[in-house]
């Protein structure tokens, strides 16, 4: 029998083909999956033994003959394929347990074991560079030998850059915690840098014209946003305008601006509604998490549908390049710090700056939050409007949307942004 993708995709549970021209060779289907089995009897004991090759259709009938033929070749000339890939897990075992684990082996681990699973594909790539660069000088130490000295040491090597400082510190203990968990480290073995207390990590904020601007959040004064909505957002590109009326109108997150889709757009009979599927939106991985739904209003709403009729099918705001379907949020704020006055950026190049200074794209949002909260907004509602979770137990049991609130409190909000801009 030769292979037929049809029969193999209407397999049904609990059944299988056989192959006569691949003699041992099956198709094996659960209810969720479909497996390509090698059965055979072992010349070595003489018992039926099955090893799986892989699951159709990711290894296709050309890729499972191969695998099934080299596998045959083996136990033809004595040998027992399940056998002998039982000694060589053992054998790898044995050799995992007689070395000891490096503190390079911990990063690693903490990598693909943590990392990969729980952060976004960038922020984990970050993290490990950042990881493997500050252990680089003591990387092939056994993770057992690391003293509470050389912690500290390496703490204060970097307190010049508290950021950075806090950040490795963070992510090694809880890379020690993943060894000691999984034995890698013998559980006797001490987190130092959990316990390592180290000089005080104080960030002063970025630096900004030879100056720190300190930790204070900015929101823009009345008289900013006048200026800004009126002047300054002229500035900016077309694209960049409709972002930053968006972040106002909206209060909502860049990372989720700038993924807005025109299958996201839908008018229900209370007016206009962007859903972004809870897969895209930065709480994803929250259990509690859900669809993030946000009322579009007043200039907000003229800015998407004037994109999605220019757009017909696709992202709102499409990328240039063919790399990336849609513009970044870190290339909206590239293109707000161009443009301030204290920009070094491509010197050569002559551009109009801002009036307004120092203010980022997600200020804005920080500006919309509180000119909510200034107009009375309840507290539940503006922190459903930009999309935080209800922390505790209150989060527990409270499920409620706001819909109905977040539409009225939007148009509050855009009803300010107009009075301001008059």
């Amino acid at each position: 029998m030769r292979f037929d993708a049809r029969a193999a995709k209407t397999l049904a549970a609990g059944t299988s083909i056989v192959y006569e021209d691949a003699k041992g060779l099956r198709l094996e289907a659960t209810a969720s999956k479909r497996s390509w089995i090698y059965r055979y009897k072992s010349l070595v004991d003489g018992r039926m033994r099955q090893l799986k090759l892989g699951e159709w259709p990711a290894m296709g009938w050309p890729a499972a003959v191969a695998k099934w033929q080299d596998l045959k070749t083996l136990r033809d000339a004595g040998g027992d394929p399940v056998l002998e890939r039982k000694q060589q897990r053992q054998k790898a075992a044995g050799e995992r347990t007689d070395r000891q684990a490096t503190v390079l082996d911990v990063v690693e681990a903490y990598a693909s074991g943590h990392l990969a699973i729980h952060r976004e594909p960038k922020g984990a790539k970050a993290v490990g560079v950042r990881l493997r660069s500050a252990v680089c000088s003591f990387s092939d130490l056994p993770a057992v030998e690391v003293s509470r000295k050389l912690v500290f040491d390496l703490i204060v090597e970097l307190s010049d850059r508290p950021v950075l400082a806090k950040s490795v510190k963070a992510e090694m203990a809880a890379a020690w915690d993943l060894a000691l968990d999984a034995e890698t480290l013998p559980s006797e073995t001490p987190n130092w840098w959990r316990q390592v207390k180290g000089p005080k990590l104080q960030t002063k904020g970025a630096l900004r014209e030879g100056k720190h601007k300190g930790l204070a959040k900015r929101i823009l004064k009345t008289e900013e946003l006048r200026d800004l909505i009126r002047n300054d957002i002229y500035v900016f590109s077309s694209t960049v305008q409709d972002v930053i009326v968006l972040y106002l109108w909206t209060c909502a997150r860049g990372v989720e601006l700038v993924q807005m889709h025109t299958d996201d757009i839908r008018q229900d009979a209370d007016g206009w509604w962007w859903t972004l599927p809870k897969e895209k939106i930065k709480n994803r991985n929250r259990s509690a998490a859900s669809d993030f739904r946000v009322p579009l209003l007043g200039r907000a709403l003229e800015v998407v549908l004037r994109r999605k009729q220019a757009q017909g099918i696709g992202f709102i705001f499409p990328s240039a390049s063919e790399r990336l379907p849609h513009i970044t949020q870190a290339s909206v704020q590239s293109m707000v710090h161009f443009h301030q006055p204290y920009s070094r950026s491509r010197p050569d190049v002559i551009r109009r700056r801002l009036s307004i200074s120092h203010w980022s794209p997600h200020d804005l949002r920080r500006t919309g939050r509180t000119l909510l909260a200034a107009l009375g907004c309840p507290h539940e509602v503006a922190e459903a409007i930009i999309g935080h979770l209800v922390p505790g137990v209150a989060g527990i049991y409270n499920l409620h949307h706001y819909d109905e609130q977040k539409r009225h409190w939007l148009g509050v909000l855009a009803s300010r942004l107009e009075e301001v801009a008059a």
